[in-house]
């Protein structure tokens, strides 16, 4: 016979609270109630005490704060993954018939149903009274795919990894993409395979929750359409890299010595070291000099361009969008790409000099850049191959440089202006080696433009940002401290002019001064 633990006083009385609490006090209530009992990820000694508390809670509760007691549940649940068998998860578990007699009730509404969801995707083992219970609600395909995957468990003979940002659903392969995607998989060892499918697992979950949470708090979320994928660019015969980069070499330098490039179809040589970069489709590769023995290195060069899966076009049309709702806040679709347009517009005013798109990935706002400061100014720079592949694409007059954002391969005041948008979380390890850089290249008078995003201010909407386990951040999504971002821009000498942001977006444009 299982004895549960007493219930606590404490937890007991903040839930009561909490149920009873007038719709102002919502928020505060919930944040008591979340601080008595979990914080970072982790339970408190008394949660195991308090589930049969919060589930009452959940029963007596008014419409508007069930989704809030349903999220904690699932938070709850959450803290001892990988174990699904922990105590903890057992307990909130225990009431399963509960959840989905309350998913059935009649006008539940989306906040509700999506908290539900959340809560609902910890329990794997109960994967078939879960989606035959989901089957009759009108769910959005992504959100059934992210609780069909969440409800899911390893197949190591048959392992189905990656691919599940934004939901599973979201993705489409073709033949050669979904053969590359077995290759890589192929070569994980046991330990591997676990530990990927748990990131999947995490990232889906914080997904998941992110969306009920901010609908709990906020009200219905804004279900913005998908932009369709395009069809991959076939790699064609290089253009005229030499006249391309023309106009920009003298700012150009040699990542392994500083020295000057010299441009010409096929290769740029450093007059310093007597390196060579290889350059094919408008694309100068700075990340490793070529040999002299290796041959042609540009046909070498083209032959990776062509092999590189259509990532930059589904990061474009589909993940982008999708990272700005979950690190942004914006689930309400407060800030929009023509938000976005209007804030490069008005803010990006370069000296002489080229213009420095940095982390152009796949070219979107390199194109309003170009429309902004004229693409004979404009140089892209990013470290993902297929992000440029696809930008050349779009953009084939505007050259484009691989390279580290944490080593600008520019000379010292050179450039007219920099921007960065929705770039510098993407390498979080460097973004003050790259904030330094920046400083360092820029002309006085000229400005560096940024957006990004900081870590919420709520530490339940904080955890689900940090939840996601992206290629550079397998440890969890890492964002900004706001005043942190100043220290480093201070330090590389730039003055902030504007700063702004609803949710936690980031907004800055600052001024190199002499």
């Amino acid at each position: 016979m299982t004895v549960s633990p007493a219930p606590a006083p404490a937890a007991v009385a903040l839930a009561e609270a909490f149920v009873r609490a007038a719709p102002g006090d919502v928020p505060a209530g919930f944040r008591a109630l979340v601080d008595a009992l979990w914080s970072e990820g982790r339970a408190s000694t008394d949660a195991l005490a308090a589930v049969p508390s919060l589930v009452t809670a959940l029963e007596r509760a008014g419409t508007d704060r069930k989704g809030y007691l349903a999220v904690l549940l699932g938070l709850l649940a959450e803290t001892e993954y990988p174990d699904l068998d922990g105590p903890l998860n057992g307990a909130v578990r225990e009431h399963l018939d509960d959840y989905l007699a309350l998913l059935g009730t009649e006008d539940i509404g989306t906040p509700l149903t999506l908290a539900l969801l959340y809560l609902l995707s910890h329990f794997p083992g109960d994967r078939e009274p879960i989606l035959a219970a989901v089957s009759s609600l009108d769910l959005a395909p992504e959100d059934l795919s992210r609780l069909d995957r969440s409800l899911s468990t390893l197949d190591v003979s048959n392992p189905d990894l990656g691919r599940v940002w934004p939901s599973p659903s979201a993705w489409t392969l073709n033949a050669d993409e979904r053969a590359f995607d077995q290759g890589w998989i192929k070569e994980l060892t046991p330990q591997q395979l676990v530990a990927n499918w748990e990131n999947d697992t995490r990232t889906v979950l914080g997904c998941t929750g992110a969306r009920a949470y901010w609908a709990v708090c906020h009200g219905e979320p804004r279900n913005l359409p998908a932009d369709p994928v395009p069809e991959r660019r076939e790699i064609s015969a290089p253009v005229a890299d030499a006249a391309l980069f023309a106009p920009h070499i003298g700012a150009l330098r040699c990542p392994a010595c500083r020295g000057s490039l010299d441009s010409h179809d096929g290769v740029a040589r450093c007059a310093g070291c007597a390196a060579r970069y290889p350059v094919a489709g408008g694309i100068l590769d700075l990340t490793a000099p070529a040999q002299e023995e290796q041959g042609d290195a540009s046909a070498d060069f083209l032959e990776k361009l062509s092999r590189v899966p259509s990532m930059g076009l589904f990061y474009e049309a589909v993940a982008r969008p999708a990272f700005l709702r979950v690190s942004g806040s914006n689930w309400g679709g407060t800030v929009t790409p023509q938000d976005e347009d209007q804030y490069i517009a008005d803010h990006v005013r370069p000296v002489d000099g080229p213009v420095l798109d940095l982390g152009a990935g796949a070219g979107r706002w390199t194109a309003v850049i170009a429309e902004t400061v004229g693409a004979e100014r404009l140089i892209a720079l990013d470290s993902a191959l297929p992000m440029l592949n696809v930008l050349r694409g779009r953009l084939p007059q505007v050259p484009s440089v691989l390279a580290s954002a944490a080593e600008l391969p520019f000379d010292d005041a050179s450039l007219g202006a920099v921007v960065c948008w929705n770039a510098l979380q993407a390498f979080y390890a460097d973004a003050a080696a790259a904030i330094a850089e920046v400083g360092r290249v820029l002309r006085p008078g000229g400005t560096f433009t940024l957006m990004t995003f900081r870590r919420s201010d709520d530490p339940v909407y904080r955890y689900f940002q940090s939840a996601h386990r992206f290629p550079q951040h397998q440890g969890g999504l890492q964002l900004f401290d706001l005043d942190e971002l100043k220290r480093w821009l201070a330090g590389a000498g730039l003055t902030v002019r504007e700063e702004s942001g609803p949710g936690t977006f980031v907004f800055i444009t600052a001024v190199r001064e002499h």
